[in-house]
Protein backbone atom coordinates (compact mmCIF):
# COMPACT_ATOMS: atom_id res chain seq x y z
CA UNK A 1 0.00 0.00 0.00
CA UNK A 2 1.51 3.67 -0.82
CA UNK A 3 2.19 5.84 2.16
CA UNK A 4 -0.55 8.61 1.14
CA UNK A 5 -2.98 5.73 0.52
CA UNK A 6 -2.14 4.67 4.57
CA UNK A 7 -2.19 8.27 5.15
CA UNK A 8 -5.36 9.37 3.93
CA UNK A 9 -6.85 5.93 5.76
CA UNK A 10 -5.77 7.40 9.01
CA UNK A 11 -7.47 10.73 8.67
CA UNK A 12 -10.65 9.59 7.31
CA UNK A 13 -10.57 6.82 10.29
CA UNK A 14 -10.30 9.40 12.49
CA UNK A 15 -12.95 11.84 11.29
CA UNK A 16 -15.12 8.67 10.89
CA UNK A 17 -14.93 7.27 14.11
CA UNK A 18 -13.65 9.61 16.43
CA UNK A 19 -12.74 7.80 19.67
CA UNK A 20 -12.26 11.43 21.81
CA UNK A 21 -15.64 13.00 20.51
CA UNK A 22 -17.96 14.09 23.36
CA UNK A 23 -18.54 16.14 25.90
CA UNK A 24 -16.86 15.99 29.01
CA UNK A 25 -18.36 15.79 32.65
CA UNK A 26 -16.40 18.26 34.98
CA UNK A 27 -13.32 19.00 32.78
CA UNK A 28 -10.80 20.97 34.49
CA UNK A 29 -10.32 23.57 31.33
CA UNK A 30 -12.81 24.23 28.31
CA UNK A 31 -12.01 25.90 25.40
CA UNK A 32 -13.80 26.59 22.04
CA UNK A 33 -11.50 27.11 18.90
CA UNK A 34 -12.68 28.68 15.89
CA UNK A 35 -11.60 28.87 12.36
CA UNK A 36 -13.86 31.40 10.76
CA UNK A 37 -12.20 31.25 6.88
CA UNK A 38 -14.06 27.46 7.21
CA UNK A 39 -16.34 26.76 10.03
CA UNK A 40 -14.62 24.74 11.89
CA UNK A 41 -15.72 24.86 15.61
CA UNK A 42 -14.68 22.74 18.31
CA UNK A 43 -14.78 23.01 22.12
CA UNK A 44 -11.77 21.22 23.50
CA UNK A 45 -12.21 20.05 27.31
CA UNK A 46 -8.78 18.56 29.34
CA UNK A 47 -9.14 16.51 32.72
CA UNK A 48 -6.19 17.01 34.56
CA UNK A 49 -5.07 15.33 37.99
CA UNK A 50 -3.27 17.06 40.83
CA UNK A 51 0.15 15.97 39.43
CA UNK A 52 -0.56 17.87 36.31
CA UNK A 53 -0.87 14.54 34.04
CA UNK A 54 -3.64 14.95 31.74
CA UNK A 55 -6.49 12.21 31.94
CA UNK A 56 -8.66 13.31 29.54
CA UNK A 57 -9.17 15.48 26.70
CA UNK A 58 -12.09 15.54 24.53
CA UNK A 59 -14.01 17.39 21.91
CA UNK A 60 -17.10 19.16 20.78
CA UNK A 61 -17.99 20.56 17.37
CA UNK A 62 -17.95 19.86 13.68
CA UNK A 63 -15.67 21.15 10.87
CA UNK A 64 -13.46 19.63 7.99
CA UNK A 65 -12.45 15.71 7.95
CA UNK A 66 -8.84 17.42 8.26
CA UNK A 67 -9.94 19.65 11.31
CA UNK A 68 -11.54 17.19 12.97
CA UNK A 69 -9.07 13.66 12.64
CA UNK A 70 -6.32 16.15 13.96
CA UNK A 71 -8.15 17.55 17.09
CA UNK A 72 -8.97 13.68 17.63
CA UNK A 73 -5.41 12.33 17.05
CA UNK A 74 -4.07 15.14 19.44
CA UNK A 75 -6.39 13.89 22.01
CA UNK A 76 -4.34 10.33 21.42
CA UNK A 77 -0.91 12.16 21.92
CA UNK A 78 -1.52 13.93 24.83
CA UNK A 79 -3.80 11.81 27.15
CA UNK A 80 -0.97 10.69 29.79
CA UNK A 81 1.17 13.52 29.78
CA UNK A 82 2.01 16.24 31.68
CA UNK A 83 1.72 19.86 30.31
CA UNK A 84 5.47 20.06 29.10
CA UNK A 85 5.18 17.68 26.89
CA UNK A 86 1.44 18.30 25.40
CA UNK A 87 3.27 21.69 24.39
CA UNK A 88 6.06 20.07 22.87
CA UNK A 89 4.37 17.49 20.96
CA UNK A 90 1.63 20.84 19.77
CA UNK A 91 5.03 22.45 18.80
CA UNK A 92 6.44 19.68 16.67
CA UNK A 93 2.84 19.28 15.67
CA UNK A 94 3.34 23.19 14.31
CA UNK A 95 6.72 22.99 13.32
CA UNK A 96 5.66 19.86 10.92
CA UNK A 97 2.81 21.47 9.26
CA UNK A 98 4.87 25.15 8.55
CA UNK A 99 7.94 22.85 6.90
CA UNK A 100 10.34 23.75 9.70
CA UNK A 101 10.63 20.18 11.56
CA UNK A 102 11.96 17.81 8.92
CA UNK A 103 13.70 15.34 11.03
CA UNK A 104 11.48 11.79 10.95
CA UNK A 105 12.39 11.27 14.75
CA UNK A 106 10.95 14.09 16.07
CA UNK A 107 7.69 14.05 13.48
CA UNK A 108 7.72 10.36 14.45
CA UNK A 109 6.95 11.07 18.03
CA UNK A 110 4.24 12.63 16.77
CA UNK A 111 2.39 8.76 15.85
CA UNK A 112 -0.72 9.05 13.78
CA UNK A 113 -0.16 12.53 13.80
CA UNK A 114 1.98 12.47 11.63
CA UNK A 115 -0.08 11.60 8.58
CA UNK A 116 -0.98 15.05 8.91
CA UNK A 117 2.41 16.23 7.48
CA UNK A 118 1.19 16.63 3.77
CA UNK A 119 -1.23 19.27 5.03
CA UNK A 120 2.08 21.26 4.55
CA UNK A 121 1.60 21.85 0.96
CA UNK A 122 -2.35 22.41 1.28
CA UNK A 123 -1.99 26.32 2.41
CA UNK A 124 -5.77 26.55 2.72
CA UNK A 125 -5.70 23.71 5.12
CA UNK A 126 -3.50 24.32 7.32
CA UNK A 127 -5.27 26.65 9.87
CA UNK A 128 -7.86 23.47 9.86
CA UNK A 129 -4.79 20.92 10.59
CA UNK A 130 -3.74 23.35 13.64
CA UNK A 131 -6.68 24.39 15.03
CA UNK A 132 -7.35 21.66 17.97
CA UNK A 133 -3.31 22.10 18.42
CA UNK A 134 -3.72 26.01 19.08
CA UNK A 135 -6.45 25.53 21.23
CA UNK A 136 -4.58 23.28 23.26
CA UNK A 137 -1.74 25.09 23.31
CA UNK A 138 -3.85 28.48 24.23
CA UNK A 139 -6.09 26.10 27.16
CA UNK A 140 -2.24 24.97 29.16
CA UNK A 141 -0.49 28.53 28.50
CA UNK A 142 -3.55 30.60 29.85
CA UNK A 143 -5.68 28.68 32.16
CA UNK A 144 -7.33 31.63 32.98
CA UNK A 145 -9.50 31.36 29.80
CA UNK A 146 -10.87 28.15 30.64
CA UNK A 147 -14.61 28.65 29.68
CA UNK A 148 -16.06 26.33 32.70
Amino acid sequence: MEIKQLYREIVNEHNLNPEHRGVMENPSLKLRGVNPSCGDDITLQLRINDEGIIEDAMFDGSGCAISQASVDMMADQIIGRNKEEALKLASTFMGMIRGDVTDEKEIEELDEAAALQDVSHMPARVKCAVLGWKTMQEILEHPEKSEN
